[in-house]
């Protein structure tokens, strides 16, 4: 796998980051476009994978329980060097991927497609996947849809960062108004003791 360049995938990650959203919980509004990836595509598994510098972790997965895999075998760490959907009908004639662990193990992967999650600054944070243990292909609506369900995954992730940052904001000026009233205590306890007045 051809990878961006080192200062270009730094930025990538720590764009990544900044969601603080790796090793989240689950949460319903992942799953439910996950879920409907699968349906809409008729596949067995489909997955919210976002690719991290050694990792690819899954916020969201139908059909599968496991939750992350090396980033050397992840095919969505392709995917995320194009900015269009990624569709690979047989991974066992692709060479990219013959040899891989989850095309030749038990999983026994053989079709892949991949809406990249491209936020506003051009980083590639991952994908929106579907997969299946047949080769296959999508119809024109079906890839119109996952690039869609894609675009709203994102979207739920900046939503998602976008309330976090506000509840910080919050809390922060809780703390500073809550400093401000200690000091005035303060002040008027020395007032009082110092001047004798009654406040």
């Amino acid at each position: 796998m051809t990878s961006a360049a080192p200062s270009k995938e730094a930025a990538r990650v720590a764009a990544l980051n900044r969601y603080a959203i790796l090793d989240s919980e689950p949460e319903q509004s992942f799953d439910d476009l996950v879920s409907l990836a699968a349906h809409i595509c008729q596949t067995p598994i489909a997955m919210l994978s976002l690719v991290d510098d050694h990792r690819q972790w899954f916020k969201s997965k139908y059909g599968v329980e496991i939750k992350e895999t090396p980033k050397e075998i992840s095919v969505c760490a392709h995917a995320i060097q194009q900015r269009d959907l990624f569709i690979v009908p047989d991974l066992t004639k692709d060479e990219r991927f013959r040899d891989n662990p989850l095309v030749t193990g038990e999983s026994h992967l053989r079709f892949y497609a991949g809406a990249p999650l491209v936020n506003e600054d051009g980083f590639a944070l991952g994908t929106l996947c579907v997969v299946d243990k047949e080769p296959r292909e999508l119809d024109s609506e079906q890839k119109e849809a996952i690039s869609a369900l894609g675009r709203l995954a994102l979207r739920q992730m900046e939503l998602r960062m976008n309330l976090q940052l506000l509840k910080d904001a919050l809390n922060d000026r809780t703390r500073e108004e809550h400093a401000r009233e200690l000091e005035l205590k303060r002040l008027e306890e020395k007032l009082v003791r110092v001047l004798g007045l009654k406040i």
